[in-house]
């Protein structure tokens, strides 16, 4: 799967790109739970994350790539997680820091909402910590709405569940 916005491709990843990928685990906020934080091992190691990319070859969900159009760095992913939230697909989004409030998580996730609104989905569900106030305020200029579901978190803190009928 392939989508274009006006600054972005949205595509596969490629092996060459796993340094990014470890990049983003690297620039994690430090209350993210360690599991999806580079360990004290330093896993994932760059090799593990190009492993990763060729044995998981793209579906019609999955977290694409966020390619710039005028100078092909790639500055995070977006897409559709499947199934976590009631069998219905999970937005996820995340960017490298210094392309931050730029509107691409925006735009990028603009993309996949309507690509999944066309492939026939009714609604697609988002989780976010409540201290991240970024992608909250992004979450909301896309439509999504804050549920009464919250999954406490006392040491990481609580995920608010929110959705987005399509």
């Amino acid at each position: 799967m392939v989508l274009e916005t006006g600054r972005l491709v949205l595509r596969p990843w490629r092996v060459e790109e796993a340094v990014v990928q470890r990049q983003l685990w690297l620039e994690r906020d430090p209350r993210v739970p360690p599991h999806r934080r580079v360990d004290a091992a330093g896993r994932p190691t760059v090799a593990d994350l190009e492993e990763w990319i060729r044995t998981h070859p793209p579906g019609s969900t999955g977290l694409l790539a966020l390619e710039r159009k005028a100078d092909g760095e790639v500055v995070g992913y977006c897409g559709l997680v499947e199934g976590t939230c009631e069998g219905e697909p999970e937005l996820a989004y995340e960017l490298l820091r210094r392309f931050w409030g730029r509107g691409y998580a925006t735009e990028a996730a603009e993309a996949v909402l309507e690509w999944a609104r066309s492939s026939g989905y009714r609604r697609v569900w988002a989780t976010v910590r409540e201290w991240n106030t970024a992608s909250r305020r992004v979450l909301a200029k896309l439509g999504f709405v804050e549920t009464d579901r919250v999954q406490p978190d006392p040491l990481h803190g609580d995920t608010l569940v929110t959705t987005r009928t399509l």
